[in-house]
């Protein structure tokens, strides 16, 4: 009997130890060694691509941000504030019904299917909106001219980016409500064209929360 309780003592006191060690290292050590590394290493990445504009945190590279005017009395959807660039439709995200304390940032995508219907409608009235927004005086929208990210959601609703042919068409625009040339807002445009990654993987980009930073910049000087 007593050999019996004094190997069961052991047994526990081994487990005990292992357990101890197995907290330390996996609890303690190692994430202390993997946030050292990323904040060296990957200081930027690591703490979320935030932003900065005018001394202070404005948003995250990797997420897009909707530049619309305060809503009126009565309006329920807003309407986008055209002296910015915008990003794609944002039709997939969802609403926040649990916290109503904050507005959370929720992604998702529409899980519709290419014909239907709504979607379809979707699609229609949102190019039949770029047309309409993004031609001025001097320069005529075609329809033919927009490209499917200015009509379409990402599968995240929350793409930071937009194609350099959906930025080109509203660079007119964006130049007149700001008192800028075309060729001035266009060369913003291509400072700020990101290539395919290692040249090969995806598709060449606009940051828009990164152009519209660099817009407001240059307007204020002008």
């Amino acid at each position: 009997m007593n050999n019996s309780v004094s190997n069961t003592a052991r047994l526990l006191g081994a487990g005990l130890r292992a357990l101890l060690v197995l907290t330390l290292v996996t609890g303690v050590l190692y994430p202390l060694v993997v946030t050292g590394i990323a904040q060296a290493l990957f200081h930027d990445k690591a703490n979320g691509s935030e932003v900065k504009a005018d001394g202070r945190v404005v948003g995250s590279s990797l997420i897009g941000q909707a530049y619309n005017l305060p809503l009126k009395k009565g309006q329920e959807t807003p309407e986008p504030d055209l002296k910015w660039f915008q990003g794609r439709p944002q039709n997939g995200l969802g609403t926040n019904s649990v916290n109503t304390q904050y507005k959370l940032i929720l992604s998702g995508a529409t899980n519709r299917s290419g014909d239907n219907e709504e979607l379809v409608q979707w699609v229609k009235d949102a190019k039949a909106a770029v047309v309409k927004d993004n031609s001025t005086g001097a320069y005529q929208v075609k329809p033919s001219q927009v490209p499917a990210d200015a009509v379409t959601s990402s599968g995240s609703g929350l793409d930071p980016n937009i194609s350099p042919q959906y930025a080109d068409i509203q660079v007119h625009r964006v130049a007149e409500k700001n008192g800028l040339s075309p060729d001035q807002v266009r060369k913003l445009v291509d400072e700020h064209t990101e290539g395919r990654t290692l040249g090969f993987m995806g598709e060449p980009r606009v940051n828009v929360l990164e152009l519209n930073i660099a817009l407001k910049e240059l307007a204020a000087k002008s």
